[in-house]
């Protein structure tokens, strides 16, 4: 019986995607390399979610799905994917994705890239993969395709099949890592476009930042809680780390982590000329734990000390 007979009464089920060859039997799939794997789910049998609630997946391996078909809420972390019929999804080893039940049964319809990560070993892919940020995305985060972009989407995951089912030589593990590479490539590249173009999403992130870090400045939570954090600023907008601080960056040219110290070097030259307070309570009220730490990043930041600049100007 396949693991995605979800026939029991159990609220929640766990699916651990581990196996390529297990993965390719529960889709109707053919096995044609042992750790990497391009699936067209149209072949898969008609997914019957029974009693079950909902279905945790478990990733053990590197998934990418192009879906065409709405197939249940996708929520990963504590918040839903803005996933919908023609966008890419992107799942990393070690992530979990819940599922919510369907309205109904359906027939899954789109494709997946599956790999395992020990077919990395020894490739350039391998030494760089942890640069494709997108695996750990949240929310409001999938890969939303133009119809361009989908050919192209497309004509990779074909090139890949095709080396797939070429008689394994010398030259066929190099050969499809390469397209495997070149496939997150374009993504990298379609997501650049897509901090461009998807305004109705993205618009006011950086309002907001701004907002927060004004808040916080102006709340106990610097004593409190100490320096903002890029997690603490991403996790109050409700996105990951690494697309927050990609958006940043495409907005601003800085670093999320750089904006902020940005934010703090502002507000102490405020407190500097607006107050009378000591540099070790301005250091205090700015969330440093010593006024020795305060000290020397103004230091780094504008050249002199909080008191030599407070004397110079």
């Amino acid at each position: 019986m396949s693991k995605f007979d979800y026939k029991r009464a159990d609220m929640e089920k766990i699916y651990a995607i581990n196996n390529i060859s297990d993965y390719n039997a529960d889709n109707n799939t053919k096995t044609l390399n042992p750790l990497v794997t391009v699936i067209d789910f149209s072949d898969a049998p008609i997914r019957d979610w029974g009693e079950v609630d909902a279905v945790r997946f478990q990733y053990g391996m590197y998934c990418i799905y192009l879906k065409d078909v709405k197939c249940g809420d996708m929520k990963y972390g504590r918040h839903y994917y803005d996933y919908q019929a023609g966008t890419l999804a992107f799942f990393a080893p070690g992530q979990v994705m819940k599922m919510e039940k369907p309205a109904q049964p359906y027939q899954p319809a789109g494709y997946g890239l599956i790999f395992h990560s020990d077919f990395l070993l020894g490739t350039p892919l391998g030494k760089n993969i942890r640069n494709y940020k997108f695996f750990d995305y949240e929310s409001n985060e999938a890969l939303h395709l133009s119809d361009d972009e989908r050919k192209m989407i497309l004509d990779c995951f074909a090139k890949i099949k095709f080396e797939l089912s070429q008689p394994i030589d010398k030259h066929s593990k190099k050969l499809i890592a390469s397209n495997i590479e070149l496939f997150l490539d374009y993504c990298q590249r379609f997501y650049d476009r897509q901090f461009i173009t998807r305004d109705s999403v993205n618009k006011g992130v950086l309002e907001h930042f701004e907002a927060l870090l004004n808040d916080y400045f102006e709340s106990e939570k610097p004593n409190t809680v100490g320096l903002p954090t890029v997690n603490y600023c991403a996790e109050s907008l409700n996105l990951s780390a690494n697309y927050f601080g990609d958006l940043i960056k495409k907005a601003t040219g800085k670093s999320a982590q750089e904006y902020i110290q940005h934010k703090i070097i502002e507000v102490a030259k405020t407190k500097i000329f607006e107050t009378d307070k000591s540099i070790s309570q301005i250091a205090g009220e700015l969330g440093f734990k010593y006024p020795q730490h305060f000290t020397r990043f103004f230091k780094q930041q504008v050249g002199s000390t909080p008191k030599e600049y407070q004397q110079l100007n």
